[in-house]
């Protein structure tokens, strides 16, 4: 979750890794640093966001080699001191890290029995002491020594002032890429903090290292052995990984804005109407293979998760097949039975979400077929699936998830279409269905034209202390999601129920004094969705309904919020588009950094 940089070359490395934990500080902003080494190793490091570290950095602080950190916190809270880089007593060795190192406790008791003196609660410093401690002779050798004792995740970066030529990186369980520049390298643990210098990159390997210097890298494992890790050149944009706001306004907001022209990046390609069904080259499973498929697990955490929830249901409706999503940080806990026939789906924006990732690892591990739907190209999980969907999102910045979300959702709807049309979905089904999802661009446009309304009723339930939302069958998954948006960003508590099990237990606590957001499509079951409203309603609860234009909603006291009508199977998507902007201008409402909410981070890549 943290954001790691590294720079090796001919410039002077303080202002270009500030620079670049700026274009990270979606990974973690709650402290941040810099080591550098010329005549001798120094290091600058500051609670708070990049702003804060960038004003108390020495006007001079020269060096050619250096690492930089944005924290996000996991052993000790935010200060000074438990910000990195980290160092060891002799002040020679700086240590960046992202990840948890489960032994940390007993290294440190053990460190402190031979006589050294630790200053943070941190995991990451028993390392840079490892480090100081090994009596190898090289900065690989030293690093090594160091991993033999630890045990846990890390992308790690390390430099030396005995060798100050280089940085040592290495890699188990998260992101870690080389960046090769002209005369000029760089690490970084997110291709946003180098594209502005380059786009020639290489992704190391779980247990893989590299040394780094200004004419080139090497790769290796942990008994030395060389390994023929390679740079390729990333087709991305530049311009689209800027951070900061836009014309003045959050990225979310952006990002937002983007949802129609995503939708239709998922899409280009991969409709086929002459056939009326999807084509997802990526998936690297012919028409017998689809067939075979008896059953679809879906694994993600968050957003992912609930998005995964949709897609289930999607894949029940179109392909008949048994359809179920599961938080992937629950999956391989519990020792699950992996089946032959079943088709196992990691969802995931980053790619390198860990819990996913390990999940996936445990799939293979057992013989399972998974696939991914990701949007990072080259992600980890990415690479560790048998085949997959990318996203197409363009790159997300915000920490809440919203293009990426709705691209999500594409891709299930585009998976489910091909599952179904070589089963028994109907031709004319199959038209219906390539037609829904060719309109959602524009329809996603027209509920974004509705924001003047939405804000409204965001500021409304931004007094709110705490606010429920429901829906039912393919609405209750988009009120979880709906309530995960609203908590994250607004940090009210917000508490999504099926509206059948309001009456069982949560109906007790409403009141005027609690809101509640209710989904309500024009389907089978708006009329006992309306009832249920009446039973909050008859409690003086507040209410909020995202519905259909036709819906008779009687005499209900209530904010109402229409969105376009697609087919049954696609509304999910466009019940979810307000519920992130209902979010968003609560948040504003509220005073809040909407793209950078306190205690989460983008990419998480710790257990």
């Amino acid at each position: 979750m943290c954001g790691i940089v590294g720079y090796v070359g001919g410039q002077n490395a303080a202002p270009l890794l500030v620079e670049a934990l700026g274009r990270l500080e979606h990974r973690g902003y709650d402290s941040a640093g810099v080591a550098v080494v010329g005549s001798q190793l120094r290091v600058t490091k500051r609670a708070g966001r990049v702003r804060d570290l960038a004003e108390v950095l020495p006007k001079r602080m020269p060096g050619r080699v250096g690492i930089g950190h944005t924290r996000w916190a996991t052993h000790g809270p935010a200060t000074d001191a438990n910000a990195h880089p980290h160092t060891d007593e002799s002040g020679a060795v700086a240590v960046v890290h992202n990840g948890i190192i489960d032994n940390a406790a007993a290294l440190r008791a053990r460190l402190v029995d031979q006589g050294v003196s630790l200053v943070s609660d941190t995991d990451t410093e028993v390392f840079a002491h490892l480090v100081a401690l090994s009596d190898a002779d090289t900065l690989e050798g030293k690093v090594v020594d160091a991993l033999d004792a630890v045990e846990g995740t890390y992308g790690l970066a390390v430099v030396h002032a005995g060798f100050p030529d280089r940085v040592v990186v290495a890699r188990n369980g998260s992101p870690l890429l080389v960046g090769v520049g002209d005369k000029e390298m760089f690490v970084a643990s997110d291709l946003a903090a180098l594209v502005r210098h380059t786009t020639t990159v290489a992704h190391l390997a779980d247990g893989e290292l590299a040394t780094v210097t200004a004419s080139g890298f090497t790769t290796f494992r942990r008994d030395l052995t060389r390994t023929q890790t390679t740079a390729r050149e990333v087709d991305v944009d530049p311009s689209a990984y800027e951070h900061g706001p836009i014309d003045g306004r959050p990225r979310m907001y952006t990002e937002m804005l983007e949802q129609p022209a995503s939708v239709e990046r998922a899409l280009r390609g991969r409709l086929d109407e002459r056939f009326a069904t999807a084509h997802l080259g990526g998936l690297e499973m012919d028409a017998r293979e689809l067939r075979a498929v008896r059953r679809v697990k879906i694994l993600g955490c968050g957003s992912a998760y609930y998005v995964g929830q949709m897609g289930a249901s999607l894949i029940e409706e179109l392909a008949r097949v048994p359809a179920d999503a599961e938080a992937a940080s629950e999956f391989r806990y519990r020792s699950p039975v992996i089946e032959p026939d079943t088709l196992y789906v990691a969802v995931s924006q980053s790619g390198e979400t860990i819990d996913t990732l390990l999940a996936v690892e445990e799939i293979r591990r057992k013989g399972g077929r998974v696939i991914g739907l990701v949007n990072v190209v080259g992600s980890a999980i990415a690479r560790a699936c048998d085949g997959g969907i990318y996203l197409h999102a363009g790159p997300e910045i915000a920490v809440a998830s919203t293009k990426a979300l709705t691209t999500m959702f594409v891709g299930f709807a585009l998976l489910a279409l091909q599952l179904g049309r070589v089963r028994d979905l109907s031709v004319a089904d199959g038209r219906r269905l390539v037609a829904g999802l060719q309109n959602l661009p524009a329809q996603i446009e027209q509920v974004l034209d509705g924001e003047e309304r939405i804000a409204q009723a965001a500021k409304a339930l931004a007094e709110a202390e705490s606010l429920f939302f429901v829906g039912r069958v393919r609405g209750f998954p988009v009120a979880r999601e709906g309530a995960q948006k609203f908590k994250e960003i607004s940090y009210r508590h917000a508490e999504a129920y099926q509206m059948s099990e309001l009456k069982h237990g949560p109906l007790a606590l409403i009141s005027p004094e609690v809101p509640t957001v209710a989904i309500v499509p024009d389907d089978e079951l708006t009329d006992r969705n309306v009832a249920a409203l009446h039973e909050i309603d008859a409690r003086g609860g507040p209410l909020v309904v995202v519905t259909h234009a036709g819906v008779d909603l009687g005499d209900l006291r209530v904010e109402r919020i229409d969105v376009p009508r697609s087919e049954r199977e696609l509304d999910p998507l466009l019940l979810t588009v307000p519920l992130q902007l209902l979010a968003y201008h609560a948040a504003l409402a509220l005073g809040h950094d909407v793209d950078k909410p306190r205690n989460l981070a983008k990419s998480v890549t710790v257990e």
